[in-house]
């Protein structure tokens, strides 16, 4: 029987295919052939008789021993005619290579079968070739031994030959055959194996070398019933990894019904799953009569169906058509023509069942058991791992970086969330990667799905301009996830339209396709480096659907019928045009994928029983997903169920209810394919039914057709659209896989997770833990059960965030946002826990413990060198103190940049006690702090306890999680004995405890971070105790027993040991003073008997690492000691420097001389307790004594130095009372702190003791390796903003820093105290150590990273303090033409405050004020300039600058302040001053007010009276008429800000009005402005052109850095607080003429809350805003220091410019200080302001005006901060120039010392000294002014680099101007001037005084050497003792 129904049966056949891992179902394999000689007989014989069958009665296969048949091309061409793909050729080994080697070839051979593959190539057919099917070589038989390698030698020449030609290899086709070939004396396994390596050897050369894009190659198996070729161990090979897919030679028997479904059972049993490609079909008794063709195809399709096989394809030639001549089976092969028998087999099998109805009756009838059965297994190697989030739900900073709003900012969608909330700040992420990435660091996340916000990369979302800070956020955030190991998957679009883009119709404008096009381009080109999995657009249903459709998410559009339609039907166009875009290019270069996510629900019937909700769930899948999936997935067009539905609807409705656009053909060809991956949401299922009735308004459900539903039984979440049913996810990825991917594009689960509520726990969500674990598991039986190809399963989301319409109510987050605090810190959940888990363990199976080498400390050797002798009395350590004891404080505190080696151990430390918690859990026994804490009255603050602490010991995820995302090296934590050991000893070994210490040790391993053990951190186990604790000598041998079981049981992992830590503290505290447990008192014996038994049980666990462990664990020991500095109170005293280093030796010495030196006790601690043991009539000292074999069993018994170092303290000499004797009296010192040093909530903090005490270890114990194991500050403020220990650690760092790389100390880590806040001893829970808060009033524990976590995981990763490089020094030089000068002021400097007529000024009136200036100070002589012009020019040639800046004193031109009377004698002085400059080639610039306003003026309220704008501008009149043509620069005012703040709100300054601090600044400020624009007016429209000048004004500002870069509050609060300082003046003159926005709201708010009815800040009326506005030539700039600022809300009824400003500013202390406190050295905010002015308003030309430091009780004249100062400062100011600002000049302030205002003479801003105690009042230049004329000179700084510069060179011509001529003075019968007697009256004195010292020392060596001489010999050792 012939049937012609190919067509039918490949239709079929393709239903059958669960899925393809090729690229398309194009590829699916439909084979025929191979080619027969019989066939070929046929083809070559007469007309009309070719090709009747495709495979002929003749089996033998063509091997090209006749030529080929003309008629063969027309012949394959009807065969691909006929749906067949792919055709057989059987390369023939024995002809091709006759001799069995590939050098001599049979060439005849090679070309015919070239011939062969070119025309099947030109019919359209792939060949199938065979590499080796029957008959080998003859040599090969007889070389069976190195068969393999002569197979691969064939199988290179066979690719090499017709590679270009083929895809799809074979190795062999028939293994029997060949093992039936081979020697038959080795054993059938011997021969697989051999057929194995050959088959092994041939893959790995082709995918070597070979292999093109989508070639693969395999081996054709038998799967015989009786064959179990394919379990034996060798073919079992062949199916794993060396094969693409697995073909199979599969014989069907029609007489038994079973024995397919066998077969195909048996396929199952091979893993990994593999895709099968059937290669052979064979019929077995199928007689006609029992079985036609279309019954075995049917039986064939059940039985693929039933089994679930990936099949790939099928060897057609069986089944196509029945060869009568055939006797016992049947021969087929397609015919020309269409067959009668097509509709029969139609009728037998009617078409296949849809994939949603195929999973549906999957699953239909297994029960809940079955269903929900839980499967113990683990996801595929390079499964990804990740979480989400979106833009617009976590970013924030709407308008940082020039961001354009997009629809969902309150400009798009006001008051649209609950609650009014809106995604202004969210979770701060834009101002916060380091700390994101770090959440994702402690989850172990492999992958970090996130999305771009479009319109903060182009704010309008078009353009050519992206925004340049938006880019940088993405690419920071892109680099940080990079360094961390983890993927970025990249989001176009998640929601966030440019709101500018919906205004012209958002995705309803067909325009808005290529915008999305351009934008998707940029992020391409940009970002594609680095990001390899893009995806288009996330979850476009939920966008059109409610953005568009009920209008509940922005842009707020109800129009389900139309809008979201179209919406759809644009994002699916755009969709496309981008992925093409990226494939054409940017894929060949960049190698990523694009992908879709889309979203969907299970669909699961009401009522399974009625067809019609079948249909409708089918049908709510196809609208939901089909929607976008079919488009891309399948055909490039809507799914026919939703096109048909929707005709439907629109015919039965009296109008159309949906419009559905339609796609081109064009379009649906640029749509079809355009996907690398699917990705999918999924978060719950719903109940569908057909609805009850079609109406006909709108919605999503009655255009569908359905109805949802929910199972009362699911359980809910606080989402009102969520409800837990996690078999739902498996079902549609399933449908998924079925319906859409085919096995051709992979499937990335790309959102699934849970919300709760605001009112449920917010850390304890174990219903999530739950969901996440069913959910998870449904995946998982998706891939391994089902066979499903999921990539990734990406948990929702990484942290909470803004949730659209349910703004902050909805917490989907793995992590916590307290969305109250400004900080949003994030605290991990329970869940974040569980989801680490998951991730480590791969799936659900244990997961492997990761074994690390060991760490770079191994690198130590076993024996350190010790020294064998004493230290000296004092030690020769005390260098140190003459090293830095006498360091200026600039120099002592001046950061330094560097870096640390590269293998610098970073760490954190914790112990036991503190944190674990469970302190009776699991067989844990008591400890001494367990007693302690338990018993009344124990001093213990609150009365608190460590029984719970952290609960580290049930929170072991959690330390793990915060020590990965802190990046640290190291882990320092201690052992509880009594958790080992319940009662101390090895008889009593607690399991769980063991177990405990073993998870965080490989926990620890696992995360890359070694852990640091201390045995005995001060909890003895209380049984111990009980026996005597440390006094029992038996302690030693059982504290050796734990340390041996330590070593024993976690040593193989621990490479870092420390026996004991700090016990110092624990032998005073526990044993002399009592406070610490046992509470021995007994200060003058026990601390001493204590201390030697620990150090001799030390001394007993080194030897016992070191003889037992040490050469196979490869670690190091030592133990930790503590001590803080200790600083003499009078360096140059001797007594006080030896009590410094005696209080180092009874702290540190007392344990470190022992074990680091020579075995004993330093002598100091010998001498002094063995002097007052004797003096208290002691028989024997207190000091016990070591014996020889003692020392010599102590001495160098640690390999490393541990340190523990927390403060410092003054130390003096003191001599204490005998009795009763006591550890601390024996030290006879006192200790102090320093008031100015900074509080902490227990010791100052003193940074440059670290140094100091490193130093003097390096000098007293040798060149040790150092490692920091504690160092930290406690803080009684629980605040996760905790700047203060930010300044700690920076600074301390800092000076460990210079201890490593300045002072050469052998640094090689830091451990930070502590991880986390803890139970701190006596003080609880009170006091906060740790970098993590911990919430203790929780019983979760939770634990939050501080702001000093983000800073050390900053530190660790530069690995140090690198300087920046925007902080490096730049050489070169300013513009031509840069000027460069140097200021004064006239009150400041001037004096003569009464005389030649000059009238009262306000400064005149508030200096003479009692309590108003420092030291009753007064400006009434000053620097006498008025009397001392030439000195003046003097100074000024010295600095060598071209300008001089000065003010005019107002009232000594109009002493009213009025013109009724010119003081003529005034302005003669000012004639005489400019004329001497301008003699002198110095430019005048002049400032018309500098503060010192008349006081006939402030008689009749001064600048508060409008009247003063008028006043001012006839003053300057009078300025410009006698003054102005020979002034060219003329300034208006002085700083207005100083004027109108410090004179009128604070009162600080003249005229000291404090008494209306909200209102009379703004009045001032507001008839300032008037008063400068009608100066400049004036001078613009009458003098301008006649004189030449320019005219401006000088404003002051500091810049702000706000206190937390990552903290929105503190962003803004920086910026509002120069905008309220600089940007109150400058915005109406260079902007506007109106205050800014900031000044006007917050202003206003405050005063309408206060109840006013109108702001305070007052008004400007149009007239006078243009008045005002552009009143500039320049902008005149005074700077001088940097704030850290941040939010400070003020009551609304305070009333100030303060409360207006609402802001609070520190600074850093890392910053120098200056003479002045408000004045810290901060060089790169200069850079920064002058960048912040060309930015805000417009680049004008900028003079700085004012800029220097000032310095207190200065006699020295080598001013080295000063140098410092304007060194970095005008270096940034030269890098402001390249940054394009418009600098033209800098002026220095100032010239001289002289009256700093309120401070007096108390602060010298000078460069030059004035000595006020001579009457003379000389200037003496000081080593800055020097250095500050060769940067004028050189108009900069010329690169050292190059040759010396000439600049460099001191001009050698004088001054033109010379100084009065000085009085001249006999001395010493010389004529000298009177500063050369002087000069020469010091020396001479100084001479007498060296004379008389000299002869003092001499005197007092002749009688020291008289005494020694005539001591008796027994009693120089107490003489030389009673000396110290």
């Amino acid at each position: 029987m012939e049937l012609a129904w190919n067509s039918v049966f490949i239709v079929l056949l393709s239903f059958s295919c669960w899925g393809l891992d090729w690229e398309s179902d194009r590829n699916f394999i439909s084979a025929a052939g191979p080619l027969t000689n019989d066939l070929t007989y046929n083809l070559g014989g007469p007309p009309g008789t070719q090709g009747s069958n495709f495979v002929a009665e003749d089996k033998s296969v063509y091997v090209c021993q006749q030529p080929l048949p003309s008629s063969l091309p027309e012949y394959f061409s009807r065969v691909h005619a006929s749906e067949i793909t792919h055709y057989k050729v059987f390369l023939p080994w024995a002809q091709l290579l006759p001799a069995g080697s590939s050098e001599n070839p049979d060439s005849k051979t090679v070309q015919c079968y070239r011939r062969f593959l070119e025309i099947l190539k030109t019919a359209k057919l792939q060949p199938l070739v065979v590499l080796h099917h029957r008959t080998l070589p003859a040599s090969t038989i007889r070389r069976s031994a190195v068969f393999a390698d002569l197979f691969a030698d064939y199988a290179t020449f066979a690719f090499h030959s017709f590679g270009d030609l083929v895809e799809i290899w074979f190795t062999f086709g028939d293994l029997e055959e060949v093992i039936k070939e081979l020697p038959q004396q080795e054993s059938r396994s011997s021969h697989l194996q051999t057929l194995t390596d050959a088959h092994r050897k041939a893959y790995e050369i082709y995918h070597e070398k070979y292999a093109s894009q989508g070639g693969k190659l395999s081996v054709v198996l038998r799967a015989d019933a009786d064959s179990e070729l394919l379990l034996e161990p060798s073919a079992s090979l062949l199916a794993k990894g060396t094969v693409d897919f697995l073909s199979l030679d599969l014989s069907y028997e029609c007489q038994s019904e079973a024995s397919l479904p066998q077969k195909l059972s048996k396929l199952q049993t091979i893993e990994p799953k593999v895709k099968i490609f059937i290669f052979s079909l064979r019929f077995q008794d199928c007689p006609s009569t029992r079985k036609n063709s279309t019954g075995l195809l049917f039986s064939l399709l059940e039985a693929v169906s039933e089994h679930q096989v990936l099949i790939i394809g099928f060897d057609l030639n069986t089944l196509l058509s029945c060869s009568r001549s055939s006797k016992t089976s049947r021969s087929c092969s397609p015919t020309a023509g269409p067959s009668p028998q097509a509709a029969a087999l139609r009728a037998v099998w009617p078409p296949r069942a849809s994939a949603y109805r195929r999973v549906w009756r999957t699953f239909a009838s297994r029960s809940g058991a079955e269903r929900d059965a839980f499967l113990r297994d683990v996801f595929p190697e390079g499964f990804l791992w990740g979480v989400s989030t979106g833009a617009f739900n976590v970013e924030g900073g709407w308008a940082e970086g020039g961001r354009g709003p997009s629809i969902w900012d309150p400009l798009g969608r006001p008051n649209a969330s609950q609650g009014a909330a809106t995604p202004e700040v969210a979770s701060d992420s834009y101002h916060k990667v380091d700390t994101d990435v770090a959440l994702l660091r402690g989850l172990r996340a492999q992958l970090y799905k996130f999305s771009i916000s479009w319109s903060r990369i182009f704010p309008s979302g078009r353009g050519r301009q992206p925004s340049r800070r938006g880019v940088a956020y993405y690419s920071r955030l892109l680099d940080s996830l990079l360094d961390a190991g983890i993927q970025p998957m990249a989001t176009l679009f998640h929601w966030d339209l440019p709101q500018a883009l919906q205004e012209h119709g958002g995705w309803q404008n067909d325009s808005v396709v290529d915008a999305f096009l351009d934008y998707a381009a940029f992020c391409f080109a940009t970002f594609g480096d680095r990001v390899k999995l893009w995806v288009t657009f996330h979850e476009p249903w939920v966008m059109s659907y409610a953005g568009y459709g009920t209008g509940r998410h922005a842009p707020g559009i109800s129009d389900p019928g139309v809008a979201s339609f179209k919406v759809a039907h644009l994002v699916l166009k755009a969709h496309a045009r981008v992925w093409h875009h990226y494939n054409s290019h940017y894929r060949p270069r960049q190698q990523g994928r694009v992908g879709i996510v889309l979203n969907s629900d299970w669909a699961e019937p009401l009522s399974p029983e009625r067809p019609e909700d079948l249909r409708a769930s089918e049908r709510f899948l196809h609208f939901m997903l089909g929607w976008f999936a079919h488009p891309i997935f399948v055909d490039g067009d809507y799914p026919a169920a939703l096109k048909a539905r929707i005709q439907q609807m629109n015919q039965q409705c009296p109008s159309p209810m949906a419009q559905l656009p339609e796609f081109t053909e064009t379009e649906k060809q640029l749509l079809k394919g355009s996907a690398d991956f699917l990705g999918l949401s999924h978060y719950t299922s719903r109940l569908i039914s057909k609805a009850q009735e079609d109406s006909c308004i709108p919605s999503y459900d009655t255009i569908g057709g359905f109805s949802q539903h929910v199972d009362p039984a699911w359980p809910q979440t606080s989402s009102p659209w969520i409800y837990v049913v996690p078999w739902g996810i498996r079902r549609l990825l399933q449908f998924a896989y079925l319906e859409y991917t085919r096995g051709t594009v992979p499937i990335y689960l790309a959102g699934n997770g849970m919300p709760i509520g605001e009112t449920e726990d917010l850390f304890e969500d174990s219903l999530r833990v739950d969901y996440f674990k069913k959910y998870i598991n449904e995946v998982l039986k998706a891939v391994k059960e089902d066979l499903v190809d999921v990539r990734s399963y990406i948990a929702r989301a990484l942290m909470d965030g803004f949730e659209g319409p349910s703004g902050y109510g909805q917490r989907f987050g793995l992590h916590h946002i307290s969305f109250n605090d400004s900080s949003k810190p994030r605290t991990p959940r329970k869940s974040a826990y569980f989801f680490t888990s998951i991730i480590e363990k791969n799936g659900f199976l244990p997961k492997v413990v990761k074994r690390l080498p060991p760490p770079s400390t191994a690198n130590f050797p076993p024996k350190m060198r010790a020294f064998t002798f004493p230290s000296d009395v004092p030690s020769k350590a005390r260098v140190v103190w003459e090293k830095f004891s006498n360091q200026p404080k600039f120099e002592r505190d001046l950061f330094y940049h560097g870096t640390f080696r590269d293998d610098f151990l970073w760490g954190v430390s914790s112990s036991a006690y503190q944190i674990e918690g469970a302190w009776d859990a699991e067989g844990k026994g008591p400890s001494i702090w367990d007693n302690f804490t338990h018993t009344p009255g124990s001093s213990v603050k609150d009365n608190t306890t460590g029984d719970i602490a952290c609960d580290s010991y049930n929170q072991l995820d959690a330390d793990l999680n915060m020590l990965r995302a802190l990046k640290v090296k190291a882990y320092r934590f201690s052992l509880s004995w009594s958790r080992i050991f319940p009662t101390g000893r090895n008889s009593s070994i607690n399991r769980h405890g063991v177990d405990y210490y073993n998870r965080l040790i490989n926990g620890l391993v696992a995360s890359n971070i070694s852990p640091m053990v201390t045995l005995f951190h001060w909890d003895l186990p209380q049984a111990l105790q009980d026996i005597g604790g440390w006094e029992n000598p038996s302690l030693i041998e059982l504290f050796n027993s734990y340390a041996d079981f330590c070593f024993q049981t976690f040593g193989d992992r621990v490479k870092f040991w420390m026996t004991f830590n700090e016990p110092t503290y624990q032998t005073w505290l526990g044993y002399g003073s009592g406070q610490f447990p046992p509470q021995v008192k007994d200060p003058g014996w026990a601390p001493y008997r204590i201390g030697h038994a620990i150090i001799k049980a030390h001394a007993r666990v080194y030897h016992t690492y070191d003889e037992k462990y040490r050469q196979e664990q490869k670690g190091v020991i030592s133990l930790s000691l503590g001590t803080h500095w200790a600083e003499p109170k009078s360096p140059e005293i001797l007594r006080d420097v030896e009590a410094a280093d005696r209080s180092l030796q009874f702290s540190l010495g007392w344990f470190a001389h022992p074990i680091f030196r020579n075995g004993d006790y330093p002598d100091a601690m010998k001498w002094k307790v063995g002097n007052r043991s004797e003096l208290q009539h002691l028989a024997t000292s207190r000091l016990p004594s070591f014996t020889e074999e003692e020392k010599r069993y102590i001495r160098a018994t640690a390999d490393v130095f541990c340190l523990n170092t927390y403060y410092s303290r003054i130390v003096q000499h003191k001599t204490p009372r005998l009795n009763p004797p006591s550890y601390e009296d024996d030290q006879e010192k006192t200790e102090e702190e320093d008031s100015s040093w900074p509080s902490t909530a227990m010791n100052r903090a003193t940074p440059w003791g670290m140094r100091r005490l490193l130093n003097w270890i390096k000098e007293e114990y040798g060149d040790i390796p150092i490692y920091i194991t504690e160092n930290g500050v406690g803080l009684s403020n629980p605040k996760v903003e905790d700047t203060d220990r930010i300044f700690y650690h920076k600074t301390y760092i800092n000076e460990a820093l210079k201890a490593y790389r300045l002072d050469g100390v052998d640094l090689r880590g830091y451990s930070a105290w502590s991880l986390m806040d803890n139970f701190e001893w006596l003080n609880g829970y009170t006091v906060k150590f740790g970098l993590y808060h911990v919430d203790f009033s929780n019983t979760n524990r939770p634990r939050t990273a501080r702001a000093s976590a983000r800073y050390y995981m900053e530190v660790i990763t530069n690995n140090g303090m690198p300087q920046p490089r925007e902080d490096e020094f730049l050489y070169g030089h300013f513009p031509e033409g840069f000027i460069w000068s140097a200021a004064s002021a006239a009150y400041q400097i001037e004096g003569a405050w009464r005389a030649d007529g000059k009238g009262l000024s306000i400064w005149d009136t508030f200096s003479h004020t009692p309590l108003k200036v420092g030291n009753d100070d007064t400006g009434d002589v000053a620097c006498d300039s008025y009397h001392k012009i030439a000195e003046d020019v003097v100074a000024l040639q010295n600095l060598g600058v071209s300008h001089y800046r000065f003010s005019v004193a107002w009232s000594r031109i109009l002493p009213d302040g009025t013109t009724k009377y010119i003081n003529e004698a005034g302005l003669n002085y000012y004639v005489r001053l400019i004329d001497a400059l301008l003699a002198a080639n110095i430019k005048p610039q002049v400032t018309m007010y500098h503060w010192d306003l008349p006081q006939a003026l402030q008689d009749v309220g001064g600048w508060e009276n409008e009247t003063i704008v008028q006043r001012f501008k006839e003053y300057a009149e009078v300025l410009f008429q006698r003054l102005g043509d020979k002034v060219k620069f003329w300034i208006t005012l002085n700083e207005p800000f100083v004027i109108a703040n410090q004179g009128y709100g604070y009162g600080t300054s003249a005229p000291g009005i404090s008494f209306r601090p909200g209102t009379a600044p703004y009045n001032v400020g507001h008839n300032l402005l008037k008063a400068h624009a009608e100066a400049w007016h004036l001078y613009n429209d009458v003098y301008r052109a006649r004189q030449g000048g320019v005219i401006s004004i000088t404003i002051s500002s500091d810049w702000a850095e706000p206190r937390d870069p990552s903290n929105q509050e503190d962003v803004e609060a920086a910026r509002r607080y120069v905008q309220f300082m600089g940007g109150w003046f400058a915005h109406p003159i260079f902007k506007n003429g109106d205050y800014n926005e900031v000044m006007k709201t917050r202003i206003r708010d405050r005063s309408l809350a206060a109840g006013l009815s109108k702001s305070r800040l007052p008004e400007f009326t149009e007239n006078e805003k243009r008045r005002i506005n552009g009143t500039y030539d320049f902008f005149g700039f005074n700077h001088y220091t940097t704030i850290l600022a941040y939010n400070l809300d003020y009551a609304s009824w305070i009333s100030s410019f303060d409360a207006d400003r609402g802001v609070a500013s520190i600074t850093d202390r890392s910053w120098p200080d200056s003479g002045s406190f408000w004045l810290k050295v901060t060089p790169f905010g200069f850079r920064k302001i002058l960048n912040w002015l060309k930015e805000e308003y417009n680049n004008p030309p900028i003079y700085v005006t004012e800029n220097g430091v000032s310095q207190r009780g200065e006699m020295d004249l080598n001013d080295t901060l000063r140098i410092y100062y304007l060194r970095s400062y005008i270096n940034e100011a030269l890098k402001a120039v390249q940054d394009k600002v418009d600098l033209r000049g800098y002026t220095v302030w100032s010239v001289m010392d002289n009256f700093e205002w309120t401070i007096g003479f108390a602060e010298r801003f000078g460069l030059h000294f004035v000595n006020y105690t001579d009457p003379s009042l000389p200037r003496i230049p000081k080593a800055s002014a020097k250095f500050f004329a060769s940067i004028a000179r050189c108009n900069g700084f010329p690169d050292p680099a190059a040759a010396p510069h000439p600049c460099l060179q001191p001009e050698a011509a004088g001054p033109t101007v010379r100084p009065l001529q000085e009085e001249e003075v006999r001395f010493l019968g010389l004529t000298l001037g009177a500063t050369e007697a002087q000069t020469a009256l010091y020396v001479l004195f100084s001479l007498a005084i060296l004379g008389v010292s000299c002869v003092t020392f001499l005197s007092y060596k002749y009688c020291k050497h008289s005494k020694q001489g005539k001591t008796p010999a027994g009693q120089q050792e107490l003489s030389t003792i009673s000396a110290f």
